[in-house]
């Protein structure tokens, strides 16, 4: 079974959290009524997450939490946030951090170029970088941190190393008080896996993100941008979305082995941020499947819409938390404009 807790102080017996039309089964299509206080749509959240993760099955670690209308944050889930786990690609949003934070110290800069060849590649990754089968070519680290976070390439792993070291990612790591996300080392200094995390830090690490705590303005505004990107991860909360719902999230998935994750933020409609959800998951069926049909990816996929249901019903009129707006989705027929 489980367990989670909706810990908004003075939280009300469970009941209907807000009306819903008759076809709210289909995103965008549920109406949400303005919950004051928010600690019915907190309550919601954490009962469609325990709904979807029984669903799943497996070994589930999570930490999700709503904006209260003071500029707080109530409890929505809570499942075992302490607990260690494996954080794949997850940890690529501490990458990113890690680099941003040297482009904000004037030590890089996001135009200056990177040289990319054969053997900086991972063979079979994630990632275009494999694909282009004409090296060396050059890229600028605007570039790397694009492919890194969107796509989730595991080259631009590899080249972020060569400008941001493993023990030095780790070590700003933990200057900015996040000890247990760290990566794991390797014999190359410049190489390393993405080692450890615990839902709670990256819960926190994002929290701080959205705060403007944790990079300068321009730092976050692309961090962000990138995870909200539309050609950012698609299978799991993004999944059954609209695209103007799709860029009010900002997401980061990981996967491998039987571990499935997603952590990310959800934005009101003002571009303030409402819910923050570290979700990180194990133990599931069909572990050698990647798609968008393992059992906690599909989970996932459910929780999202619902999600933003009640992100849309929160009531931020008095919250001082800083907004990220994001641009409109403008598609081109091939670039020909002018």
């Amino acid at each position: 079974m489980i367990r989670f807790t909706a810990a908004a102080s003075g939280m009300a017996a469970a009941g209907a959290a807000f009306p819903m039309s008759a076809a709210a089964g289909r995103p965008g299509s549920a109406v949400a009524a303005v919950d004051g206080d928010n600690q019915s749509a907190t309550r919601m959240v954490g009962k469609v997450y325990q709904r979807h993760a029984n669903r799943a099955g497996g070994t589930w670690n999570s930490l999700i939490t709503m904006a209260t209308p003071g500029g707080g944050v109530g409890t929505a889930v809570e499942v075992d946030p302490d607990t260690e786990v494996e954080a794949y690609s997850v940890n690529k949003i501490a990458v990113a951090v890690a680099v941003l934070d040297k482009v904000d110290r004037a030590l890089l800069s996001i135009d200056q170029r990177i040289d990319v060849t054969p053997d900086i590649l991972v063979p079979g990754g994630d990632g275009i970088f494999g694909l282009d089968a004409a090296y060396p070519s050059h890229i600028t680290l605007g570039h790397v941190l694009a492919a890194l976070l969107t796509i989730s390439d595991d080259s631009a792993s590899r080249m972020c190393g060569l400008v941001c070291p493993a023990a030095e990612i780790n070590q700003i790591m933990v200057s900015k008080g996040f000890t247990k996300t760290q990566v794991k080392p390797v014999a190359n200094p410049n190489r390393f896996f993405l080692g450890k995390t615990t839902p709670r830090e990256t819960h926190d690490l994002l929290q701080a993100l959205t705060r403007g705590a944790l990079l300068s303005v321009s730092s976050t505004e692309r961090l962000l941008s990138l995870l909200r990107a539309p050609i950012a991860f698609t299978d799991g909360i993004r999944r059954t979305m609209s695209s103007s719902q799709r860029q009010r999230i900002a997401t980061k998935a990981g996967w491998f082995n039987d571990g499935r994750n997603e952590a990310g933020v959800m934005f009101d409609r003002n571009g303030r941020p409402a819910l923050i959800y570290s979700m990180f998951a194990h133990g599931q069926t069909d572990p050698e499947d990647f798609g968008a049909t393992h059992p906690a990816v599909q989970a996932r996929a459910r929780m999202g819409p619902a999600f933003l249901v009640s992100v849309d019903s929160l009531n931020m009129s008095a919250s001082t938390i800083p907004t990220w707006p994001c641009l409109a989705y403008a598609p081109s027929n091939g670039g020909g404009d002018s």
